[in-house]
């Protein structure tokens, strides 16, 4: 790597402190996905410094998006001097809300100890603003590239990425004509390269029952026992089978290797909403429970759902007046880049140069938004690689650490280098 980019990331380091401070000083929380707006068209501003062309992208029809909350996305890119390959950097603006138990203000951008806190700190303000700081650098030492580069701050990567970058998919803006290469700075560690994700498939059940007076609970039927027997099922036969299972991809950390399912949320019986009030007393008549199965590119999608409907029908046979219904809320397969791939060798090259070392390949244990540029862009080149700890992710006092920026920085700004065919020494 040509040495010169090394030395103009450095000198920018108190500027990728600011700027990660004031990412964080967005309170982007999703949902209900507040700030969009103005955080975009900071960072517009900021780009636009650069030589910029910038597209705001207004995600219209997308879940969530209102006039008080609209869904809001930027693309921007440069365009080089002559033809050539586009490398894109993707980073999700919004972040999940900060939850109790900090010690510092999560949207103040507190900087202690060589790290900068704060809600999206590591996941992933710090990515974008590294990114950022590592395209400046590039554009320093190589004002004259071919190609172009792009970098988008996309909505809604917390809740499935659909008002963000699903949307920019559908609309044309990874598609494999206008886009060649993708870098999606995630917390995955700076001396490592991502490249998928597991499989997901989200589903809603419902168990039903007839209400009835509480205190004669032998005249109705009570929906909660039903999922409760659903749940001691699930405990015996199906969490047992899963721990079973193992992969082959490098999935971090290792006990997601397994097979995973999460009971995301149960709700039966009255809401909360009697209060101030007191509840009245009635047999539950419908209970919904949100699972989060999690599965491997060595499972098929039709064997994952089949296990659990078999469960279900299974109660059904077995169990008095036992009724269901099952939703599919969202599915997402298995997604692996080859480490033989452009971007990826790129990226694990500029590592070896920056840390004098072999990189990691890893796999996430939870999808990002590289599910909707392959999948829908029909884009496959594409990694997920950034500064900070993914185990930091969503936690009281999330943070990132200053040095790992800079170097992640340093590696965005040689990959970038590589797979524009700048000369690299």
């Amino acid at each position: 790597m040509d040495g010169r980019l090394g030395d103009a990331v450095a000198a920018r380091r108190d500027d990728l402190v600011a700027l990660t401070r004031e990412l964080i000083r967005f309170p982007t929380i999703n949902p209900p996905g507040d700030q969009y707006g103005p955080c975009v068209e900071f960072v517009g501003r900021r780009l636009a410094l650069s030589g910029f062309s910038l597209d705001f992208v207004r995600a219209y029809g997308s879940p969530g998006d209102t006039d008080s909350f609209p869904r809001m996305n930027l693309v921007a890119r440069r365009e080089g001097v002559k033809p050539g390959p586009c490398v894109h950097f993707n980073s999700h603006i919004d972040v999940v809300e900060p939850g109790q138990d900090w010690t510092v203000d999560p949207f103040e951008g507190v900087v202690r100890d060589g790290r900068v806190y704060g809600r999206g700190a590591c996941d992933m303000k710090g990515g974008l603003a590294a990114s950022i700081i590592a395209v400046e650098a590039f554009l320093s030492v190589f004002p004259e590239f071919p190609g172009a580069i792009e970098i988008s701050a996309t909505a809604d990567e917390e809740s499935g990425g659909f008002g963000g970058v699903a949307y920019l998919a559908q609309h044309g803006y990874f598609s494999p004509g206008r886009v060649d290469h993708v870098i999606i700075p995630e917390p995955l560690n700076k001396d490592r390269v991502c490249l998928g994700h597991r499989g997901v498939w989200w589903a809603e059940i419902e168990t039903f029952g007839e209400i009835a007076h509480g205190s004669m609970p032998f005249l109705g039927d009570c929906a909660i026992r039903h999922m409760s027997a659903v749940l001691q099922a699930f405990e015996t036969e199906l969490f047992p089978r899963l721990a079973d299972r193992t992969t082959r991809m490098p999935v971090v950390p290792p006990g997601a290797r397994s097979s995973t399912l999460n009971i995301n949320g149960i709700h039966g019986g009255q809401t909360d909403d009697y209060r101030p009030g007191l509840p009245s007393p009635n047999v539950p008549d419908l209970c919904r429970a949100t699972i989060d199965r999690r599965f491997l590119i060595e499972e098929k999608l039709s064997d994952v759902r089949g296990e659990v409907i078999a469960i279900l029908e299974g109660l059904k046979h077995r169990r008095p007046r036992f009724e269901y219904r099952i939703n599919d809320v969202m599915i997402v397969e298995p997604l692996m880049t080859s480490p033989e791939s452009p971007v990826a060798e790129a990226i694990a090259g500029a590592i070896r140069d920056v840390f004098d070392r072999e990189p990691k390949y890893v796999v996430s244990p939870g999808t990002y938004d590289q599910k909707h540029i392959a999948r829908i862009g029909g884009l496959f080149d594409c990694i997920a690689y950034g500064p900070g700890i993914l185990d930091l992710a969503h936690r009281p006092d999330e943070w990132v650490g200053i040095d790992d920026m800079v170097d992640a920085a340093k590696v965005m700004a040689g990959g970038l280098a590589a797979l524009l065919f700048v000369p690299a020494k």
